[in-house]
This record gives structure tokens, sequence and C-alpha cells, in this order.
């Protein structure tokens, strides 16, 4: 069964699909805060939401979720977990480095801006 073109997405659907979106621009070797993203994606102070959105991805999702950090670059997810040693993993093959369970956000924080113009 297929959801009918003309049918207008739901508040939920339309804070994802700005999550999402904005996700999908965080370059390789970039990383973002929670915070950030809730405010990129016009979604204002929703830190916490947007953790627990990206949380509930499919198996197999292609959005670079790795790129998402606390505040501060501070990892969440722990390590010795799946999905948090996933995280460090792609962090480093991505050139990143973890010191301290932190990533350097003045030297691979993204900004918008920067990428643009």
């Amino acid at each position: 069964m297929s959801i009918p073109t003309d049918t207008p997405l739901t508040p939920a659907e339309i804070r994802r699909t700005a999550l999402y979106s904005t996700l999908m621009l965080v370059p390789a070797g970039h990383v973002v805060t929670y915070g950030q993203l809730a405010e990129m994606a016009g979604l204002g102070r929703a830190a916490r939401w947007v953790g627990r959105t990206l949380s509930q991805l499919p198996e197999g999702s292609r959005l670079p979720w790795h790129r998402v950090l606390g505040a501060g670059g501070r990892i969440s997810l722990p390590a010795g977990t799946p999905s948090g040693d996933e995280q460090r993993a792609r962090l480093r093959a991505e050139g990143l480095s973890i010191m301290n369970n932190r990533v350097d956000m003045r030297r691979h924080g993204w900004r918008q801006i920067e990428h643009y113009g």
C-alpha cells in the first residue's frame, strides 16, 4: 500500500525530514552537537529530541548519525557497546581523533555557513 503523493506530512514527519535533511549536509571529517543540529534544522532547542530520534534509526540507515555528539564534542554512546564502538570507529575512519571521550570541536566542528559561499 502506498501513500498518495498529495497527503500532507504530519508535524512529526516534517520535524524528522528537517532533521534528516540537515544531518545529510554534515560532511565527512566534521561533527555537530545534538543542539547544533536541532538549531540548524530549525527545531529550536530540541537536542534531546534529536538524540532520541537518532537512537531510533532503522538498522542499516545511511544517515551519518555518528557525526552527532554531545555538548563540547563529548561522545554520548558508551565505549564497549556496539553502537559506541561503531561511532568511534567511523569517526576515526574519517580522520578524527578522540581524546578523553571527546572530539576537538574547534578542529572538527562543522559550521554550515563556512561550507557555502
